[in-house]
């Protein structure tokens, strides 16, 4: 089932799609320049193997910032899950420039397309559960937006975009502060407004933070046990997150633990982009 998904602003798209361009290009296509200027293609580009699609705005744009004129029709819409050998779409263009820009499009398109595919596996395992599946502040430098979009492209749910948009107190924020607490006075201070969180390591922590009043816990590496306690000890006073190296083996006895939101890394930084192909005929 297609889903529609409201991308980043085009102005961050671009900007993504213009480095891109520029570090493949540099000063020219040497080899598209055998071509003739006014030549004219088709093409097609399938998936090779099942995947959860997102990424089609940068797609589109690395090949119109170098032909206005090219006609992109899609099959599907990002947030789409087809199967293998499926058609994406078509386009209808300047020969130079479809294949200039055809290795950063799929680029674009197979690495934020794994992303979201990878996504939906960790959606579908805590499924019927109260678990929501977060991302985390580890992505590729420069491409954030993209990938928390594919993200939610797979279903998943962003956690803060950056160190502006929510707090995280860990233990070196802890260390500097001097404490737990007085961290969380600090924060509240400065920033009333935004969603206060904080690290805790042990039930010692864990008592001091619900103390302090704040809006959600992230629970460390805490072993299974320890978690069906801790979120018992909580008892919905506020959100429970759980972080620390999670795969999808035992994910759905994790989130029938009752947590709020598990929070997994390898989304975004354990990359394996899809196998797509595009065919050109002339």
């Amino acid at each position: 089932m297609s889903v529609p998904f409201v991308a980043p602003p085009a102005a961050i798209v671009q900007g993504d799609v213009e480095r891109a361009l520029a570090e493949d290009i540099g000063s020219g296509d040497v080899t598209a320049d055998l071509l003739p200027a006014d030549a004219h293609a088709s093409a097609r580009v399938i998936t090779r193997e099942a995947a959860v699609i997102a990424g089609s705005a940068w797609f589109d744009a690395c090949f119109r910032q170098l032909d206005p004129a090219v006609l992109i029709e899609w099959g599907c819409a990002d947030g789409a899950h087809v199967g293998a050998n499926a058609l994406l779409c078509t386009l209808r263009g300047n020969a130079r420039a479809l294949l200039s820009a055809e290795r950063c499009a799929l680029n674009f398109l197979q690495t934020l397309s794994g992303t979201a595919t990878i996504t939906a596996q960790y959606v579908d395992a805590v499924r019927g559960t109260r678990a929501l599946i977060l991302d985390t502040r580890k992505t590729i430098p420069g491409l954030r937006a993209a990938q928390k979009y594919a993200v939610r492209c797979g279903g998943g749910s962003n956690h803060r975009i950056g160190l502006y948009d929510a707090i995280l107190i860990k233990e070196n924020h802890i260390a500097a502060a001097g404490s737990l607490a007085r961290a969380v006075r600090l924060a509240r201070a400065k920033h009333p407004q935004l969603l206060l969180e904080v690290e805790v390591e042990n039930f010692d922590e864990l008592r001091e933070a619900l103390a302090a009043g704040v809006d959600r816990v992230m629970l460390d590496e805490f072993p299974l046990a320890d978690i069906h306690r801790a979120v018992a000890d909580v008892a919905g006073r506020v959100q429970v997150e759980v972080s620390g190296g999670l795969g999808l083996d035992g994910l759905r006895v994790l989130a029938e633990t009752g947590v709020d939101f598990i929070s997994i890394g390898a989304l975004t930084k354990h990359l394996r982009a899809i196998d797509l192909s595009m065919r050109l005929t002339f």
